[in-house]
């Protein structure tokens, strides 16, 4: 078996390399892998090296959002055979931390994360993984639907810390991918009402298609009054803030209910952002912040199994892996056309 990867070699450009096909340890399984999503955090570490205090050292392998098949299975694997296809959760976890051992293992101090420095990603044909965080794939699930899992888990991670329910008015700001996979979870938690904001139109088309009951774009229309038309005054009962813009951080304290829950999700640029507290406080409103997500691939794959969650329909470009460095480019320089991208690597 050859093992052909794609390595960042400095800020906006890839080389190519051939490297050694991984042995599974006796815990772990041998994946040929599939299907890749380029995330917007491979985006950030491809143009800018760093995301925070994670700097890219030396060449360098994007990738997390990963689908594929079992291909050799080390000897202490039970759950999992060759021919099985996967969705392969991120993450590595230390399994004996607090965090860990209460459930909360998205917040292990010690995680390994697929191209997170110094750990590689996936973009490879072949890499191995712990058994117990690769996920079988029903008939009905495809390989690349596997691989937005990953996405689709940050979405139901913030509707659930929001606690969207039947009946609800969500907001959500940004419709990159976390946003849309946001607004498909608050749709399948019963939400009757999502606004969704954004500066790109092709993303608020998209949004509409996926079932979003209004748009508004920045651009044309004073967001705060164009929500308070929108919900009679009375604002939404989960904001969920996925752009990661500090206005938009700010915003949500205007555009919550009293009463109302914020979740923040995207990263700003900034390390520190003012936000209006005490109008938060006046409204007695609630603000929470996620981190990745834990336990929600079993859900989130039958969740799409079941056709209550139409994830593949984000995806709006497809690539072949000899052209990653092509697509990555086209992602970078094309944001108002692309709402996903994904890579085929077989």
């Amino acid at each position: 078996m050859t093992n052909k990867a794609v390595f960042m070699h400095g800020t906006n450009d890839m080389i190519w390399k051939e490297i050694p096909v991984p042995v599974p340890e006796d815990n772990e399984v041998l994946i040929k892998v599939d299907v890749v999503g380029i995330c917007g955090s491979d985006v950030h570490y491809y143009q800018h090296g760093r995301i925070g205090d994670y700097v890219v050292e030396g060449d360098f392998i994007l990738g997390h959002e990963c689908a594929g098949e079992v291909v050799e299975v080390g000897s202490a694997v039970t759950s999992l055979k060759v021919g099985d296809r996967v969705a392969l959760e991120p993450g590595k976890t230390c399994g004996k931390c607090e965090f860990c051992k209460s459930g909360k293992y998205n917040l292990c101090p010690d995680v390994e994360f697929f191209a997170t420095p110094p750990y590689h990603g996936v973009f490879a044909n072949y890499v191995t993984h712990p058994e117990d965080m690769c996920f079988k794939l029903p008939e009905n699930v495809s390989n690349m639907e596997g691989a937005l899992v990953e996405p689709l888990s940050v979405g139901l991670h913030a509707t659930g810390m929001g606690e969207v329910k039947l009946g609800d008015t969500v907001l959500i700001f940004g419709t990159g991918c976390i946003g849309l996979a946001s607004l498909l979870s608050a749709k399948a938690r019963g939400a009757s009402n999502v606004i969704v904001v954004d500066v790109l139109e092709n993303r608020l088309e998209t949004a509409k298609k996926l079932g979003a009951t209004h748009t508004v774009n920045p651009k044309e229309r004073d967001v705060v009054k164009t929500v308070e038309e929108l919900t009679g005054g009375r604002g939404a009962d989960v904001v969920i803030e996925t752009a990661g813009v500090a206005i938009t951080v700010k915003q949500t304290a205007d555009v919550v209910k009293r009463g109302g829950t914020i979740v923040l999700v995207g990263m700003t640029a900034e390390d520190e952002t003012s936000f209006n507290f005490m109008k938060l406080m006046g409204k007695e409103g609630q603000i929470k912040t996620i981190f990745r997500y834990r336990n929600l691939y079993p859900t989130a794959i039958n969740a799409i199994a079941s056709g209550s969650i139409p994830i593949k329909d984000v995806v709006s470009h497809e690539f072949d892996f000899k052209d990653v460095k092509e697509a990555f480019d086209f992602v970078v320089n094309n944001a108002k056309d692309v709402v996903k991208a994904v890579i085929r690597i077989n």
